[in-house]
């Protein structure tokens, strides 16, 4: 990390304690994080692809288990991670360990690729005290960060959900890239997209199926499990969710722009919307992946 040419040159002031995550306001970032063990949480600024950290700030508190601070002059496009300091106990189950660069639970925009490896275990594997042990390498420059949204610009279209009763709702389930991926009339660089559920082709078939409701298996940010990644496999289904409140980018047109590919899922959702279509999210704790202390699926 490097101070010598600081991004922001105000230091961190206390901040509003909700919402949670980073949000822009003012002429600045507001940060709230919620933990109940943590004795101290830094935010830590990268440069704009997430490579090289630049500064670090301590969060104020914690007020009623959330840790918080405004950042003057930040904006929409900061990239961030963030390190917890506490206790390491793993047998009573705290794994702190401030060398390890966490994801921000609440963040909208995910930057970078995920890749097992490690440097992202909190323990050295493979040591003989196994999860008793305690690694000091730094995982930052392999880590995913979160990138600050802007200022959320939705249209009412997004919100106004079209009201059926209950007796007359047809739901149809589908995984958004299974559902597109070979249908008929759908152009190539639509196929598998969130953009492809809002193609007229799609709508004229819900409606007549007479469809009312579109059931989504997971769309939100998720990464493949070690024991399939080992095996060069992925999880098809998405149900190892990382981020809940990023879209999925494996089925985006444009999976590499953040900022992009929440457009494109809130103008799905408009469309559907607009031609008397609902949609809700097909989640199940029985089809998660089940993990052991040590964190491998």
């Amino acid at each position: 990390m490097s101070n010598s040419h600081p991004l922001y040159s105000a230091d961190m002031r206390p901040g509003r304690t909700e919402p949670m995550g980073a949000q822009v306001r003012d002429d600045g970032v507001n940060f709230a994080v919620f933990s109940r063990h943590a004795e101290r949480i830094e935010v830590c600024v990268f440069d704009a692809n997430g490579q090289q950290e630049l500064q670090r700030f301590s969060l104020f508190g914690p007020h009623d288990g959330v840790f918080h601070g405004f950042l003057p002059g930040a904006s929409a496009g900061l990239v961030y991670g963030l390190r917890a300091h506490g206790p390491y106990q793993p047998q009573e189950g705290h794994c702190f360990n401030p060398n390890k660069l966490l994801l921000d639970p609440y963040a909208r925009q995910i930057v970078g690729r995920f890749e097992w490896r490690a440097e992202h275990h909190a323990y050295t594997l493979d040591h003989p005290l196994g999860t008793l042990s305690y690694d000091t390498r730094d995982n930052g420059p392999y880590a995913l960060k979160a990138r600050v949204a802007g200022p959320d610009r939705v249209s009412a279209a997004c919100f106004n959900r079209p009201r059926h009763a209950a007796s007359e709702l047809v739901l149809y389930e589908l995984h958004v890239k299974g559902f597109s991926q070979l249908m008929p009339g759908m152009p190539e660089a639509l196929r598998g997209s969130y953009a492809a559920l809002a193609h007229p082709a799609s709508i004229a078939h819900f409606k007549r199926l007479g469809v009312t409701t579109l059931s989504l298996l997971p769309v939100q940010y998720c990464i493949d499990e070690p024991t399939l990644a080992a095996k060069s496999l992925c999880n098809y289904w998405g149900y190892n969710t990382l981020g809940f409140f990023c879209p999925d980018p494996r089925m985006a047109t444009q999976r590499d722009d953040p900022s992009a590919m929440l457009a494109e899922f809130r103008e799905m959702v408009t469309t559907l919307h607009a031609n008397g279509l609902r949609w809700c999210w097909t989640w199940s704790t029985t089809t998660r992946p089940k993990a052991a202390s040590r964190g491998r699926a």
